[in-house]
């Protein structure tokens, strides 16, 4: 196993400007819509970076069993420090899955400290930006799922009263003529119920608004095509996750057959796990996750990948502000980014966890100059929406 530690790689620790350390990694977990997992790193230079890994539990303990490897080191080598963590960690599990996840809240952090120790917005240490604001699409949620008529009032909501221009809803909704859902087959009415849902959608808000459909890995490939053909005079923006995510091949045969644009991609993890999605065009639009598939500079490099192919990127996204705005900011230096997903427009207090207000306005998110992230995490929110038997973070 290589080994990418500090003291094998020949690095002096007289660095001058660069000699800062990392001193403590910490997490807590706040009960949001989702169970989220923020992450501090700590430096001696009083600096503190703030990142996020994907939700629910097994993170931090994850994040505890990495911390050693991290004391000591300089956290501006963030790639050497992934890296470190990803050969760690191999044994363990680092090609997927959690152990992915709780490396992306350490390197999102590591972004966030760099950033204010060389006061640098996030985005600068990516190479810069190609917009001032990222265009924010909304994952709607209707009083009840299953009525076509409550998913349209909802949009129109949405658009009228929130501002938004880019929405998305479920269709793995129940729709009473389901026999065995297990199976993953569709019968005739159910695709017509589905097809009743964006047609009223779409309808209701008519250009003043991108509509997507989430399907959640939910059917068969014979089912999908005839989703995605039900679906075809309809202006859909896409259609997301019709057919379980493991087999490519599978994927890449439903995608292609249909002119509406199908999105996946936030189930799949690290740069090589995207390649055969993009490079075998079984995608339309790609949707990385980033506090999962590998953090900022990972989802960066999948983004570049996928420019290769003129492929867009919609960037799949559950987060709290944290998680959201390392988001943002990589949507910022990308060419191909199309929207970044905000889940938690019903949350009241989503904004509260951080400082700085308006994070979000008129379906866009600005870009800060801040350095880092840019966002200031209020303590006092988060220790009083902390999941149960957690604990606030230590400041010393």
């Amino acid at each position: 196993m290589r080994d990418l530690s500090a003291d094998t790689m020949g690095l002096s620790a007289d660095r001058g400007a660069r000699d800062v350390e990392i001193t403590d990694v910490q997490t807590t977990m706040v009960d949001g819509n989702y169970p989220w997992i923020l992450v501090r790193v700590y430096t001696d230079a009083g600096v503190v970076g703030t990142g996020e890994a994907y939700w629910g539990g097994g993170d931090t303990a994850i994040v505890d069993r990495m911390a050693p490897f991290l004391i000591g080191e300089n956290p501006l080598d963030i790639d050497r420090l992934y890296e470190h963590l990803i050969q760690k960690m191999s044994g363990e599990g680092s090609i997927s899955g959690k152990v992915v996840s709780a490396i992306s809240g350490i390197e999102i952090a590591l972004h966030d400290a760099a950033g204010k120790l060389l006061d640098l917005p996030a985005y600068q240490l990516l190479g810069g930006k190609y917009r001032d604001a990222v265009r924010v699409y909304c994952d709607c949620h209707a009083g009840d799922e299953s009525e076509p008529e409550s998913n349209a009032r909802e949009a129109e909501r949405v658009v009228s009263d929130l501002g938004y221009d880019a929405l998305k809803f479920d269709l793995d909704v129940p729709s009473g003529h389901e026999i065995d859902r297990a199976n993953r087959h569709m019968r005739g009415p159910e695709i017509e119920h589905k097809a009743e849902i964006v047609r009223q959608v779409c309808e209701t808000v008519g250009d003043r608004a991108d509509v997507a459909f989430d399907c959640h890995w939910s059917y068969t490939p014979g089912s999908a095509k005839q989703l995605l053909a039900a679906v075809e005079d309809y202006d859909v923006w896409w259609l997301e996750d019709p057919v379980p995510p493991e087999n490519h091949d599978v994927q890449r045969e439903v995608t292609q057959s249909s002119t509406t644009p199908v999105t996946v991609g936030e189930n799949v993890y690290r740069t090589h796990g995207q390649r055969r999605l993009i490079e075998e065009q079984a995608v339309d639009i790609l949707a990385p996750d980033l506090p999962k598939v590998g953090g900022m500079r990972e989802t960066q490099k999948i983004a570049n990948h996928a420019d290769l192919y003129y492929i867009p990127i919609a960037m799949h996204n559950v987060s709290s502000p944290i998680g959201t705005m390392a988001s943002a900011q990589v949507a910022a230096t990308i060419p191909n980014a199309l929207a970044v997903e905000f889940h938690s427009y019903q949350l009241g207090w989503w904004e509260d966890l951080v400082e700085e207000d308006d994070l979000i306005e008129g379906g866009r998110m600005a870009i800060p100059e801040r350095p880092g992230l840019g966002l200031t995490l209020d303590l006092d929110a988060v220790e009083e929406h902390m999941v149960e038997g957690e604990t606030l973070f230590d400041p010393a």
